[in-house]
């Protein structure tokens, strides 16, 4: 393993708050108490500056608020928990009825200036083009949404919805069966299609590990939070071709990858850090985990982090 001391100027805008941590969701399936615990402890660990959202379903909000009720920060030096809520509209709870227990909960707990908590970020189904123009209405104006898009269909119309709406398109990147991931040429193409119409994407699912792995307990090929990003980054600096795209997608080392204080060079193409500044900002944004500790384990096996203290 190689030592790495601190992390390049490239590498630390790369991995700025990219993950969002779902402790919740499998194969984690953590239960409320210990998933806020986890949350917590990375928040405070020397990582921190990974972490971006986390991530509680609007049903399950009650129960959040019960669990972390002595934990949310309330200092006028803290930083607030920034959250991402699942809306998962039911006959028994409405569209309507889990936007307004949105808003309940930033009335609630939104402090300016002194810690606290906000939900600034919503996570929507996205069945097709009218619904996701219908649910584009009925969602508040401070809230970002991200609707999940199939990987399996054409996705340009419902892109064409989100043009211009303070939107963000969402893929499923894996799940707990072979058939929740998808294709190298699908994933592809969803990066490629979202670039093109300058729509912001998160992924979501199967991106625990940096580079291209096996999945020996589904039988699946997954791949990693470096493929997914470094081929969005190509794709944000004007990378049309599929095939390129598709290539780092599949890697499974970091042969041709060098991440720098000036950039990371893929294939001998460096990408300056206004590429990835720009990218991160506004473009790939995050990737939902339900760990915090095997991303940042695996990035220090590879050498591209330092080892924690103790680690």
């Amino acid at each position: 393993m190689t030592n790495a001391t601190l992390p390049s100027s490239s590498l630390s805008m790369f991995l700025d708050g990219i993950i969002d941590y779902a402790g919740l969701y499998p194969p984690a399936s953590l239960n409320m108490q210990d998933m806020v615990s986890a949350w917590v402890d990375g928040l405070s660990s020397e990582q921190d500056w990974m972490l971006g959202r986390v991530i509680v379903p609007v049903d399950r909000l009650d129960e959040f608020e019960q669990v972390s009720k002595s934990l949310i920060p309330s200092g006028d030096d803290e930083e607030p928990w920034v959250i991402s809520a699942l809306i998962s509209p039911s006959p028994e709870s409405s569209m309507e009825m889990q936007v307004e227990r949105i808003k309940s909960f930033n009335e609630c707990h939104a402090n300016e200036g002194r810690g606290g908590a906000v939900i600034d970020v919503v996570e929507v189904p996205g069945t097709d083009a009218v619904a996701i123009d219908a649910m584009l209405d009925q969602l508040p104006e401070e809230v970002f949404p991200f609707f999940e898009l199939p990987a399996d269909g054409d996705i340009r119309g419902m892109l064409a919805v989100l043009v211009g709406s303070d939107a963000g398109a969402k893929i499923r990147t894996g799940g707990m069966k072979p058939e929740s991931y998808p294709t190298t040429e699908q994933l592809s193409n969803f990066i490629l299609q979202c670039s093109l119409a300058d729509v912001p994407f998160k992924a979501t699912a199967g991106l625990h590990h940096p580079l291209m792995n096996h999945n020996g307990n589904i039988g699946v090929m997954q791949f990693g939070f470096l493929n997914v990003f470094l081929a969005s980054l190509l794709a944000s600096a004007g990378e049309e071709s599929i095939e390129v795209i598709e290539s780092v997608l599949t890697r499974s080392d970091l042969a041709g990858i060098v991440f720098g204080d000036e950039g990371v060079e893929v294939d001998g193409s460096v990408l300056g850090l206004d590429v990835i500044e720009d990218a991160r900002i506004a473009f790939s944004l995050s990737f939902g985990s339900c760990s915090i500790d095997e991303p940042v384990a695996d990035l220090v096996g590879l050498g591209l982090l330092p080892a924690t203290k103790g680690g």
